[in-house]
């Protein structure tokens, strides 16, 4: 065992985070736009689909259940949908199209113009997110991009593109999940702001655990 080195470690991690989250307090306005983005979507009756690959599989899936679950309000739960969870639709769109297609192909059969599809891929450059982007934009929904570096050739292909202050893929997941649960926040609070009746979105006589 090396302690020493295992503190080096965890110091260097924490100290690349605190630094991109330090850059991030520029991004503000952009995340702004990005959360309206998210509300309109829900409002005008539209479902927000995540997609990515590896860690970013798991934001994808996490940041749906927030929606379609609950952020920190009991309410009725948001239409958002994440790609990467039914395992006969991966697999069998992987075998017979390519796992190129295993994203554009469902939101071939379920994308519609009121819609959302929020690719993310920490290179920017995966290239099945990069055709269930362009699958969404030819069915005439809006897209978001979730990247990090450089942004790759995401930033240039969706309507809107986050470039988490990271280069490192585990510091710009770590930028991605607070980016997300920040918009799945906004969206909560505007939703039940926005409803008419209140008693529709919110389970009255349950508190948060």
């Amino acid at each position: 065992m090396n302690a020493a080195l295992w503190e080096n470690v965890i110091v260097e991690s924490i100290e690349q985070n605190i630094k991109a989250k330090e850059k991030l307090l520029g991004a503000i306005p952009f995340i702004v736009k990005m959360a309206h983005v998210f509300v309109q979507t829900l409002l005008q009756g539209g479902t927000i689909f995540f997609f990515g690959n590896g860690g970013s599989a798991a934001d994808a899936q996490h940041l749906a259940a927030e929606l379609v679950g609950r952020f920190a309000e009991n309410r009725r739960g948001f239409p958002a949908i994440a790609l990467t969870v039914n395992t006969s639709n991966l697999t069998a769109i992987g075998n017979d199209f390519g796992y190129e297609k295993i994203f554009s192909r469902q939101l071939e059969a379920l994308f519609k113009k009121e819609d959302l599809a929020v690719g993310i891929s920490t290179s920017g450059n995966s290239p099945n997110v990069l055709e269930g982007i362009k699958t969404a934009k030819a069915i005439g929904g809006t897209t978001l991009g979730f990247t990090g570096g450089d942004g790759g050739k995401l930033k240039d292909l969706v309507d809107y593109a986050f470039i988490a202050p990271a280069k490192t893929p585990a510091r710009i997941q770590e930028i991605h999940i607070l980016v997300g649960h920040i918009l799945c926040h906004i969206a909560e609070l505007e939703m039940i702001k926005f409803s008419n009746k209140k008693g529709v979105l919110l389970e009255q006589g349950k508190d948060n655990p």
